[in-house]
């Protein structure tokens, strides 16, 4: 099965503390990196998690507060130290390129590589695709603009039976039609089905990111379904109003977002400093949505494992 990981490298707010970093994750594509928000010492975090810069080719940047994007200078000089020669390409709002255009042609003025800006915006629209994925962006409700962004893998191929395509003869230049789902015509006209011939194929894995948002039923309409949802808990239930006049969300309301999305496991992250132990904000979200768990530095997850 085709490598699909979340790597955690922050999951604090806006105030760093001993014990957990500014917004930041990685997303491993069958080896080739995109990182989802870029907050302070994000390029020490990519070394300490043992991750390659070399792979990392795309940057999505959810809004532009702080600690959603101070880490993309000294990324990218890094980057630069390093002597990467592939370009490098950010997913950003127009202002954020502006202003990290200008200062990054002063301070890595001589870096050996191109750096490119992908202007987003509020509205919902597939912002980059390969052949293995597309990256949808959607509108969350925050203080800024700010958007949340949806990993889909494409569908996959079904698998070859060896031993059976063998038995039927059938030659190499049919298997990628095997592969589709097309049946097997032989040379004598007969036909042979697909599911004789194959099994099917991997499920297609989807991942939404939201950080940060007021909790909100449009962004519930927008995650519907997804496998896998990180969102943020910034504060627990009793803090509901601070958490609204912040445009931030509660653990029971993340936990809501899953459970009326009908997703399938929750991540919470965007822990408030206040807290120095986030298990109540687990606890409270199980009351709801059992399939929970807290993101923490260093932590990665399989997304094929649900």
């Amino acid at each position: 099965m085709a490598r699909l990981e979340l790597n955690i490298l922050g999951c604090g707010s806006a105030t760093m503390t001993p014990r957990h970093q500014p917004s930041c994750q990685v997303l491993n594509v069958r080896d080739n990196l995109m990182m989802i928000d870029c907050g302070e010492g994000a390029q020490l975090a990519v070394r300490r998690m043992a991750l390659k810069p070399m792979r990392l080719n795309h940057i999505f940047i959810s809004h532009l507060h702080g600690d959603h994007c101070f880490g993309l200078p000294g990324l990218i000089s890094t980057m630069a130290l390093l002597n990467r020669t592939s370009s490098l390409t950010i997913h950003i709002f127009k202002d954020g390129a502006e202003l990290f255009g200008q200062m990054l042609d002063y301070f890595c003025r001589e870096r050996p590589f191109e750096v490119r800006f992908n202007i987003i915006d509020t509205h919902k629209r597939v912002i980059w695709e390969d052949d293995a994925i597309t990256v949808t962006s959607f509108p969350l409700v925050h203080r800024v603009p700010a958007v949340g962004f949806i990993i889909r893998e494409k569908p996959k191929l079904r698998h070859i039976i060896g031993d059976k395509v063998l038995q039927f003869g059938v030659p190499h230049y049919a298997m990628n039609s095997l592969r589709q789902g097309h049946d097997w015509i032989a040379p004598d006209g007969h036909v042979i089905p697909n599911e004789e011939l194959t099994t099917p194929a991997d499920p297609a894995i989807s991942y939404a990111y939201c950080s940060d948002t007021k909790f909100s039923r449009r962004v519930i309409k927008q995650v519907e379904g997804v496998d896998w949802l990180y969102h943020e808990a910034t504060y627990d239930d009793s803090l509901r109003i601070k958490a609204h006049k912040r445009y931030h969300s509660t653990a029971l309301e993340a936990a809501t977002v899953a459970s009326e999305a009908g997703v399938k496991q929750l991540v919470l992250g965007h822990f408030s400093k206040r807290y120095v132990d986030e298990t109540p904000l687990l606890d409270e979200a199980r009351t709801i949505f059992p399939a929970t768990r807290l993101a923490n530095e260093g932590m990665v997850i399989d997304l094929n494992q649900l």
